[in-house]
């Protein structure tokens, strides 16, 4: 059975700067303030729904969580707290800036059993933060990192791709900085363009141009294998596709399938690799037995590409395989 998340989203809460990108309220779908019944609430449904939530957290996601006022953030924690200490639930996980952890803000988190902390660092380059308005450095991220492990959390990193002032490259040298970090888990999120933020205005006037989704999953299909072939899993690719952010997207490589474009583009040319120089015909590639699907190609495409080519590929399972493991 698969662990199960009560999730709970903070938007906007607590942070005094306005990042070119950001509208939180779009992107988590919730414009209230999050309370501490709403906390008991989230977490006793998903305990009622029989999922596996003793190996699940309670996760606080959206605004950055430990710049909120403290005895607000005291009393979600708190809130939360019981259901770990009874074993419900493994821990709880919280997203927040790389300038708003210190040993002080960190060692609160611990005595609240929090086990995990995100980290919003979007890009390693200074320009690059500079530029969209994000009110820390570089230094501010490795710093963080440090400090998070240091405290003993798992790291969870966060990178944004196609962000003004940023290529490709750029985004390839913050992976792997964040991977020098000490990074536990990923997510990476291509820019899109949401109303009424700064960087709509930037759009609207022609001075940004954002990535096409080909050029975003080209790019996250180089960035997944780096963190995931280093032992850290990539948790999330793109955005959730709530109403309120389709309703708010002006432009940009949304997809809701997105995480499925890129796995699809990486099985795509390892089999390419794989294939170059045998001839056409019927081969069978094993990769592994979870990952049969994303092998396949979204809606089938990469087994049609070959089809196209005078290839017949039939995938097989193994469990031995990891994600992105091909064998033929």
């Amino acid at each position: 059975m698969k662990h199960v998340n009560a999730a709970l989203f903070v938007p906007f809460l607590g942070c005094p700067h306005r990042c070119s990108f950001c509208d939180q309220k779009a992107i988590t779908g919730r414009e209230t303030t999050v309370t501490p019944q709403d906390v008991t609430e989230v977490a006793q449904t998903a305990i009622a729904s029989g999922a596996d939530t003793k190996h699940g957290q309670i996760a606080f996601f959206g605004g950055s969580f430990t710049m909120l006022r403290r005895e607000t953030m005291t009393a979600l924690l708190a809130a939360a707290f019981p259901f770990v200490e009874n074993g419900a639930f493994a821990g709880i996980r919280i997203s927040t800036r790389p300038d708003a952890v210190s040993d002080d803000v960190l060692s609160l988190l611990k005595r609240y059993c929090v086990t995990t902390v995100e980290l919003g660092c979007q890009s390693t380059d200074d320009a690059v933060l500079q530029r969209n308005g994000r009110g820390h450095t570089r230094a501010d991220v490795e710093n963080a990192c440090r400090l998070v492990k240091a405290h003993g959390f798992e790291l969870g990193v966060q990178m944004m791709t196609g962000l003004p002032g940023d290529s490709d490259a750029g985004a390839l040298r913050t992976a792997d900085e964040l991977l020098s970090f000490g990074a536990d888990t990923a997510r990476i999120y291509p820019t899109l363009v949401l109303r009424g933020t700064p960087l709509a205005a930037d759009y609207l006037a022609g001075r940004y141009a954002p990535q096409t989704l080909d050029e975003a999953v080209a790019l996250c299909a180089k960035l997944a294998p780096r963190f995931e072939e280093n032992g850290v899993p990539v948790i999330r690719l793109g955005l959730h596709a709530v109403a309120s952010l389709r309703n708010n997207l002006l432009a940009g490589p949304f997809h809701p399938a997105l995480r499925e474009l890129v796995d699809g583009a990486v099985y795509l040319e390892r089999m390419q690799n794989l294939l170059h120089s045998r001839p056409q015909g019927v081969h069978t590639i094993t990769v592994g037995s979870r990952f049969l699907s994303r092998a396949a190609g979204h809606n089938g495409r990469n087994k049609a590409f070959f089809k196209d080519k005078g290839y017949t590929i039939r995938l097989q399972g193994d469990d031995a395989l990891r994600l992105y493991e091909i064998r033929g």
